[in-house]
C-alpha cells in the first residue's frame, strides 16, 4: 500500500510525503526536474521521476507499486503564454485523473486554493461560502479554480473519494527565498543577511500557514478512515498581522531595528484568513506553530540551507 504524491519535491508536497512519513506510510513522490532530496526526506520516501503530462509514463507507475492514494501538488509556473500554462497543469490533472479511476485508488487529494474565495466579504472563509464570480488576479487562481469541478465530475461515480484542498498562504522550508508569491521569505532573507527590509504597514495580514503544518494537514486528509467532506480549507485557522510577524523576526536579530508604517495599506477593514473548523473536527488537525516558532524554525533551517 503506497500513497503516490506528484510534486512530492515541492515545499508543500516535501512536507506532506514528511508527514506521511511519520504516520507510518509508505510514499512515493515524482519529481519532472531533477531536484535535491531535502534533508527531512532522504531514505524516507521512494523519489520516481515523472513527466506528469505523460500519460503512459504515469499510468506506468501502476506497474510498479501498489498506489491507494494520491494526492496532486504538482504545477507549473506560467509564463507568457497562457494557453501553454493551461494546457500543461490540465493534462498534469487529467492524467492523475486517468491513473486514479485507472487503478482504482481510495481518494484522490488535489491542490485547490485561497484564491478560490476571492470576492467573498465574509470573513472567515470557511467551505459553504458560495465562491463569487470576479475577475481573477493570476492564472494560478483561474486554473485552482477550474481543478474543483474537473476533479468532482471525472471521479464521479468511480467509488474514489475526490479532495478538494484550498490550500491557504503557506510558507517555509524550501520556499524560495525570494518568492513574489509570499513576502515573508524575501523579508527574513534581509535579516539574515543583517540587511534591514523595506518597513511593512503593521496592521496588514491575514492567512498564513507554515509548511510542515499545510503538510500535516493534507496528510492526515489523505489518510482519514472517513470524511464526510469533499471540500476542505487547509490553513492555521488563525490571521497573522505583520506586527506579530515583524515582532518575532526580532526576536531572532534583536539588534537590527525593524520598521512598521502604521495602520494598513489599503484603509479600514479585515483581511481575510481561512477557518479550519472542519479539517479540524474531521481528522485532529491542530497547527503545531505559531507566527513565533514558524520564523525560529525557519530561521534555524535556513542556516544550513539555501532554500
Amino acid at each position: 500500500m503506497t500513497i503516490l504524491i506528484t510534486g512530492g519535491l515541492g515545499m508543500i508536497g516535501a512536507h506532506t510525503a514528511r508527514a506521511l512519513t511519520d504516520l507510518g506510510h509508505q510514499v512515493v513522490v515524482t519529481s519532472h526536474r531533477a531536484a535535491d532530496v531535502p534533508s527531512f526526506l532522504r531514505g524516507r520516501v521512494t523519489v520516481q521521476s515523472l513527466d506528469v503530462t505523460d500519460r503512459e509514463a504515469f499510468l506506468a507507475l501502476g506497474k510498479q507499486y501498489d498506489v491507494t492514494d494520491i494526492v496532486h501538488l504538482a504545477g507549473s509556473i506560467p509564463g507568457d503564454d497562457p494557453v501553454a500554462y493551461f494546457r500543461t497543469d490540465l493534462t498534469g490533472l487529467l492524467n492523475a485523473l486517468d491513473a486514479a479511476r485507472a487503478w482504482g485508488v481510495r481518494r484522490f487529494a488535489v491542490a485547490s486554493s485561497i484564491g478560490n474565495y476571492l470576492g467573498q466579504p465574509d470573513v472567515p472563509w470557511h467551505e459553504d461560502l458560495p465562491l463569487p464570480t470576479v475577475d481573477l488576479p493570476l492564472l494560478i487562481v483561474a486554473f485552482k479554480k477550474a481543478v474543483e469541478p474537473l476533479t468532482t465530475h471525472s471521479l464521479q461515480d468511480t467509488g474514489v473519494q475526490p479532495v478538494l484542498l484550498r490550500i491557504g498562504s503557506t510558507w517555509g522550508p524550501l520556499m524560495d527565498p525570494e518568492s513574489p508569491f509570499n513576502p515573508m521569505p524575501p523579508y527574513i532573507s534581509a535579516v539574515l543577511r543583517g540587511e534591514k527590509p523595506p518597513a511593512l504597514y503593521a496592521d496588514d495580514g491575514g492567512d498564513c500557514c507554515y509548511a510542515p503544518d499545510a503538510g500535516r494537514a493534507i496528510a492526515l486528509l489523505t489518510v482519514a478512515d472517513n470524511l464526510p467532506h469533499t471540500v476542505y480549507n487547509v490553513s492555521s485557522g488563525r490571521p497573522v498581522t505583520n506586527r506579530g510577524f515583524v515582532e518575532a523576526v526580532q526576536s531572532i536579530r534583536p539588534d537590527l531595528p525593524l520598521d512598521l508604517l502604521p495602520g494598513r495599506s489599503h484603509g479600514p477593514g479585515q483581511d481575510p484568513y481561512l477557518d479550519i473548523t472542519r479539517l479540524s473536527r474531521d481528522t485532529g488537525f491542530a497547527p503545531a506553530y505559531d507566527i513565533t516558532t514558524a520564523v525560529a524554525d525557519y530561521a534555524a533551517w535556513r542556516t544550513d540551507n539555501a532554500r
